[in-house]
């Protein structure tokens, strides 16, 4: 009997802004994988079904399993939480019922055989998990610091040679090009890690590049320093990039510093557009969401940009400003650190109407290949519909 997988996200609260609610969290990168993947990846199942939110189901993306709302489910199965990202060798599990757990916090569960799970199962046996455990967004931040060096080093293989005209500085071993296009000029620094180029990724003059990076296919690097990322299919990206996570389908197309941040899909960054990522006093960072102050206890945190946000030329954003999904951000150059979803402008209390939303999406996704047919059109107008309503709660609660 086939083993089923599933994963289950948490209850949307603001540690998860500006993704709870918006995409299934298990669709979120954890270096150079989704934590999906990583599950995926780590029992050698494929997930049968993501247990979320209702209005998520038939979740608008290429790729990503069924999405259900949380129910009982008959063993054998793994039930692996959204928020914890596995890593190394897989425990043998019991036959009998079993917590997954990681530093005494339960992350999973294993049901055998001929039981059924419905919610925690009392005196389970505890099987430990190695990991990282995420209590929010930006926790995908040192999850890239501990995941990434890995992960790049674990995809090294049958490289395509390093192109005559770039110039390597540490081991060209640590180089991987799997069908990129690599213009002369382009320096590749391996000395703090590994450098993986996946199939179809484009590489312009004037572009360096420093491990460890991870680069999905179909992306375009079209200049500037980019060190330490994982950076997700179908990208553009362009100036200064460190430590950061592109879900996948992001626009960077021009210059400004984008530092210890997580963009997600079809966001657009306006030329210039940039982040702070460290505080004058050296502090930790804090967030403020929805009216709630959240301690990350990071010292380096940017932005966390929700998915079909977009941002104006020469948006300078602070230290920990989350910008809600579909949020338009063009009345200030210094917009509040709590962009809600949705906004017109970005601090006032204006919000993108919906059909103006649909047509956006309609002109956006067919430009990276995407069509938005009825049932997209249909997923996407329940996640607004999701939002705003969260937005009003929000509002008539302050």
């Amino acid at each position: 009997m086939t083993t089923a997988l599933y994963l289950l996200d948490p209850d949307p609260g603001p540690a998860w802004a500006p993704f709870g609610g918006v995409r299934p969290l298990s669709e979120l990168r954890a270096g150079a994988h989704l934590v999906r993947e990583r599950w995926e990846g780590f029992f050698g199942l494929v997930t049968s079904e993501i247990l979320s939110l209702p209005h998520l189901a038939g979740f608008p993306e290429a790729g990503v399993p069924p999405v259900g709302v949380p129910r009982p489910l008959p063993g054998p199965a793994v039930i692996g939480s959204s928020t914890f990202a596995p890593r190394g060798l897989a425990p043998v599990l019991p036959d009998v019922p079993a917590r997954l757990t990681h530093g005494g916090i339960t992350v999973g569960w294993a049901v055998p055989a001929g039981t059924e799970w419905s919610g925690p199962v009392p005196h389970a046996v505890a099987v430990d998990v190695p990991g990282v455990l995420l209590h929010g967004v930006y926790d995908l931040i040192p999850a890239l610091d501990a995941l990434l060096p890995d992960d790049v080093l674990s995809l090294l293989g049958d490289s395509d040679p390093v192109p005559t005209g770039s110039i390597v500085i540490g081991d060209p071993g640590h180089v991987a090009l799997f069908g990129a296009i690599v213009e002369p000029g382009v320096v590749f620094d391996t000395s703090a890690g590994a450098i993986v180029l996946e199939s179809g990724t484009e590489v312009k003059h004037g572009t360096r590049l420093e491990g460890p990076l991870w680069v999905g296919a179909n992306t375009r690097l079209v200049g500037g320093p980019l060190r330490y990322a994982a950076i997700g299919p179908h990208c553009v990206v362009r100036g200064e990039l460190a430590h950061t996570v592109f879900i996948g389908y992001g626009n960077k197309a021009h210059d400004g510093f984008v530092g210890h941040s997580v963009v997600g899909r079809w966001v657009n960054l306006g030329a210039g557009t940039t982040t702070s990522n460290l505080k004058n006093t050296y502090g930790p960072v804090r967030l403020d969401v929805a009216g709630h102050r959240l301690e990350t206890g990071l010292q380096f945190l940017g932005s966390l940009f929700g998915d079909h946000a977009k941002t104006a030329i020469g948006t300078l954003l602070s230290t920990g400003t989350v910008v809600g999904a579909g949020a338009n951000v063009f009345d200030e150059v210094r917009p509040p650190r709590d962009v809600p979803p949705f906004a017109w402008g970005g601090s006032g209390p204006q919000r993108m109407a919906r059909e103006g939303f649909l047509r956006i999406a309609e002109r956006v996704l067919p430009r990276r290949d995407v069509p938005v047919d009825a049932a997209t059109r249909e997923a996407l107008g329940r996640i607004y519909d999701w939002a705003i309503e969260m937005d009003r709660r929000r509002s008539r609660g302050r």
